[in-house]
């Protein structure tokens, strides 16, 4: 996260750093279906390490003599950390192929079944994280009285700098973009998230600052915990109280686009104000010019079932499950500053991607 954001849990309680070696970042995809058992696509759950998702399928696409459009997978994974994930391989009127010819020391097959369709973006129930931070200065109460913090009252969901690419320069690429520079077709939605996601930010920033990011303001627009579905702008009520009480509903910002916003009162003149400021009028413009129509995210986030040891040498191991789209490392900026080792080494597969995760 961006030392520019506003933390909502106070001054850091630590430095440390992370991703030493890739077992320091582990994530298992939580998988949104069971396989069906039969069909033409053969869904493979892996296991990589130094590998992301893209080279993955990459991978798996030669070693089936297919295209990378046969392949499906459900979300991006990071490169430096340990994986497991579900590919699908379409296979029809095939036997499935000798696995000895994908696997290695970098990927391994852990499951394989038969299914009716492509796995398709988004189809997963979240992810389960295993973090371990090094490197440790802090007083260890602290720590723990801040992991306590935040799990009784959760994060801001910002968006986490994988959106942002290599020295967070997707944002100025977006800005070309906008200004007529031409790029590939897969380029250009990952240059739209990340103008998204910049906006969102800013605006969630400014709601941390005046202490709004997890109660409503006027005229909010809720949605509801575990969905993409949203309702308002409604009166305050107790009922609306109790509800974002037991994180069932939270309050939400936008995702720019076409068309009018849909918060009105407070919450649309605190919106529209964290977005005055250069280069957010370009951005929305681009935003609304490549005619993507305004959504809603919740400025809400809260890690479930966040637990932590120290290990030996003061490591403290971290493990918690967040649903899709949402970022750990929003959850450890709320620490402090954790630096990446695996950007001072060079590893397989040189690729950046941006996912959620």
């Amino acid at each position: 996260m961006s030392d520019a954001l506003a933390r909502a849990h106070g001054p850091a309680v630590l430095s440390a750093a992370i991703r030493a070696t890739p077992e320091d970042f582990r994530v298992d995809e939580l998988d949104a279906f069971v396989a069906s058992g039969s069909g033409e696509h053969l869904l493979l759950t892996v296991e990589k390490r130094g590998m992301n998702t893209a080279f993955a399928a990459q991978r798996i696409a030669r070693w089936a003599g297919l295209a990378e459009a046969a392949i499906g997978y459900a979300g991006l994974k990071d490169r430096h950390a340990v994986t497991r994930q579900r590919f699908s391989v379409h296979l029809p009127k095939k036997q499935a192929p000798d696995f000895a010819g994908l696997e290695s020391p970098e990927l391994r097959v852990l499951a394989a079944d038969w299914h009716a369709r492509k796995l398709p973006r988004g189809a997963l129930a979240g992810n389960r994280f295993e973090l371990v931070l090094r490197e440790i200065e802090g007083d260890r109460a602290a720590i723990e009285a801040r992991l306590c913090a935040i799990a009784s009252r959760g994060v801001p969901n910002y968006f986490g700098e994988q959106r942002f690419g290599r020295e967070a320069g997707n944002v100025a690429a977006a800005l070309a973009m906008f200004g007529g520079r031409r790029v590939r077709r897969e380029e250009r939605g990952l240059l739209l998230s990340a103008a998204r996601s910049e906006l969102f930010n800013r605006v969630l920033s400014a709601r941390v600052a005046g202490d709004c990011w997890d109660r409503p303001l006027g005229g909010e627009v809720w949605m509801l915990d575990g969905s993409r579905s949203v309702f308002g702008p409604e009166p305050s009520s107790e009922v609306l109280a109790s509800r974002l009480a037991a994180f069932d509903i939270h309050p939400t910002g936008p995702l720019w686009g076409a068309g009018p916003l849909r918060s009105e009162g407070a919450a649309l003149a605190m919106e529209l104000e964290a977005l005055a400021a250069d280069p957010a009028p370009a951005l929305r413009a681009g935003l609304e010019a490549a005619s993507l129509r305004q959504e809603r995210r919740a400025t809400r986030l809260r890690p479930d079932a966040l637990a932590w040891e120290w290990d030996a040498g003061d490591a403290l191991r971290l493990r918690f499950t967040l649903p899709p789209g949402a970022y750990a490392t929003t959850v450890l900026a709320e620490l402090g500053p954790v630096a990446d080792r695996s950007s001072e080494r060079q590893t397989v597969h040189d690729r950046s991607e941006s996912g959620g995760v």
